[in-house]
């Protein structure tokens, strides 16, 4: 058991001075979905709370709309 992870642990390095491009985006591709994980519980435990929902539309004045003047054209 113990000589399949000594061969990974060799290929890996191999592969790290070999093809350092392709070792690194593997080694940050397969962070991204672990890091989805585990970061929101962590971040809840710290007290984080999510901030207020940005508003979707500009609340209206309640009084009548006044109506320009001096913009016309003639």
């Amino acid at each position: 058991m113990a000589g399949i992870f000594r061969n990974t642990y060799s290929t890996l390095r191999h592969q790290a001075h070999e093809n350092p491009t392709i070792f690194w985006s593997l080694l940050i591709g397969f962070a991204g979905p672990v890091m989805a994980i585990t970061v929101p519980p962590i971040r809840k435990s710290f007290g984080w709370k999510p901030s207020e929902k940005i508003p979707t539309s500009y609340p209206l004045p309640n009084r009548p709309r006044q109506l320009t003047v001096g913009y016309e054209d003639s």
